[in-house]
């Protein structure tokens, strides 16, 4: 799940557990610790209120026990709530949807190099996969985690590798790691050699990628 949608999320608890006790007010035995520390960071962007000390003695009155926690949206948060609620929810690619596809996250740096990539597709004897281009081009950012998105195939995905492979051997070798980390995928040539058929794919002009699960 998204930031945002995350955000939404804990905003609509709220909503809903407030307007359920008549006072507007969710307490601590309502939501689980980790839930409480994500209203406590949406407070400091304005969109929560937490109950101040005189708050809680008046939901101690009300509840007949001490109420340590209290959250409640402000109405900026009321407001982004009924804003993201009243958007169309947008229809899922067909890449989204295809199961032969995996989502890849890429951090800046990972995706300038790709662009570089797949922006010498017509100087390199090993071009970049089919459609991988058009993926790139396609992908949008999550800005609250700094991530490019993609729905990549095995073939595209060996190919990401390849272009963070002659990233590496013209500098960085941070994004080529990254990831082989994240998703068990890395060029060598030295294997790739020794595999007929990745040899035979990039003679026709595939990728000549090989990867490890």
């Amino acid at each position: 799940m998204r930031s945002w949608e995350r955000a939404l999320s804990v905003l609509e608890a709220l909503r809903e557990r407030g307007q359920a006790a008549g006072h507007g007010w969710t307490l601590d035995t309502e939501l689980l610790p980790p839930h409480q520390q994500q209203v406590n960071a949406l407070e400091n962007q304005g969109l929560v209120e937490l109950a101040s000390r005189e708050d809680r003695a008046e939901l101690s009155a009300l509840e007949g026990r001490p109420v340590r926690w209290a959250a409640r949206l402000t109405p900026y948060g009321h407001d982004t709530l009924a804003y993201a609620q009243s958007r169309p929810r947008p229809e899922p690619t067909p890449a989204e949807t295809d199961p032969d596809r995996q989502l890849v996250e890429l951090i800046p740096s990972q995706m300038a190099a790709l662009r570089v990539f797949v922006g010498l597709a017509g100087g390199l004897r090993v071009p970049p996969a089919e459609g991988l281009a058009e993926q790139v081009r396609a992908a949008s950012c999550d800005h609250g985690i700094k991530r490019w998105r993609l729905y990549l195939t095995p073939e595209q995905m060996e190919s990401v590798a390849y272009g963070l492979w002659l990233h590496r051997m013209t500098g960085s070798a941070a994004e080529a790691n990254r990831f082989a980390r994240e998703y068990g995928v890395e060029h060598s040539p030295a294997r790739a050699s020794d595999n007929p058929s990745a040899a035979g794919a990039a003679a026709r002009g595939g990728t000549g990628v090989s990867g490890r699960a």
